[in-house]
């Protein structure tokens, strides 16, 4: 296994400066940086350059996330807003081939927080999803794009994919439509699935080979080992179906900025929030999570 940690653990707003956490993963031990999609559109040549030497310098891996903007949802009931999506997506699979990084994790196949003051429709979007991901899918294989990992969230976040059974059928729909697209995945995470699955490890066992991506994180958004997550029953899942891929852990737990508010902090998760403190959790949490997924 692969192990790493999104850079937003550490920040406020959907930014940053992704140079300078490579260097902080690489120190604390991590394989992997997740960064966020939204910043990449505005890069420079240049600067993916930089990106893309400064990882390999640290030996850190980079993959992305990115909850879709509105104006970004390839499932959208507007004809024009999933054709304006999909030429985002193939310019951010591009740009992704530029930093080096090969997966990218999240609602892609929606957008990220859904607003539920406005009507939803369930099946509309599944169907427009299946069509739009496999064009993605297809897209994305054309830069080197190995997985896109469709995120199951728990309900209060999106309406689409909330379970792994969800996840894996939409994946196996996904390529029935487009044979190419086989880089299309399940991404699981602790968080949701501790929100929405009966069974974590029965979760993890439905999604079986699907499984591309794989977020941990406890059920408070602390870092693994600081909560109450079943971590045998997911280590014993994750060994029954192989799995061998990436692990990234997603905690969130400084109040304050976008990030708080999307992901809905309004106090400290933890007694210290100071960076050298959350650097001390974000490696034990590292330890932990490498002796109970690998042991």
């Amino acid at each position: 296994m692969q192990h790493g940690i999104y850079y937003a653990y550490w920040e406020r707003e959907w930014d940053g400066d992704y140079k300078y956490y490579i260097k902080k993963a690489a120190a604390l031990g991590f394989d992997i940086l997740e960064i966020a999609a939204g910043p990449l559109p505005e890069y420079t040549k240049n600067q993916m350059k930089e990106l893309r030497q400064c990882a390999k310098e640290h030996g850190v891996r980079l993959t992305v996330g990115y909850g879709p903007a509105p104006e970004n949802n390839i499932a959208s009931p507007d004809a024009a807003v999933r054709a304006h999506a999909l030429e985002f997506y193939k310019d951010l699979f591009e740009r992704m081939e530029k930093i080096g990084s090969d997966l990218i994790g999240g609602a892609l196949y929606s957008c990220w927080p859904i607003d539920y003051h406005e009507l939803i429709d369930k099946k509309g979007d599944w169907e427009r999803g299946i069509e739009g991901i496999a064009k993605m899918g297809k897209a994305a294989a054309q830069y080197g794009i190995q997985t896109l990992g469709l995120e199951c969230l728990n309900r209060f976040e999106n309406h689409v994919i909330n379970t792994a059974k969800e996840g894996a059928q939409f994946v196996k729909n996904v390529r029935e439509l487009e044979k190419e697209a086989v880089n299309v995945k399940v991404m699981l995470d602790t968080f949701h699935m501790n929100i929405e699955e009966e069974s974590i490890g029965n979760a993890i066992r439905t999604a079986g080979e699907l499984l591309g991506h794989f977020h941990t994180g406890e059920c408070n958004r602390m870092v693994p080992g600081a909560g109450r997550m079943p971590w045998k029953e997911i280590s014993d899942a994750l060994k029954e179906i192989h799995y061998s891929g990436t692990v990234v852990m997603e905690p969130f737990v400084i109040p304050g900025g976008q990030v708080g508010k999307d992901i809905r902090i309004w106090r400290e998760i933890v007694p210290d929030i100071s960076e050298n403190a959350l650097d001390g959790d974000a490696k034990r949490a590292l330890e932990f999570q490498r002796r109970i997924l690998e042991t």
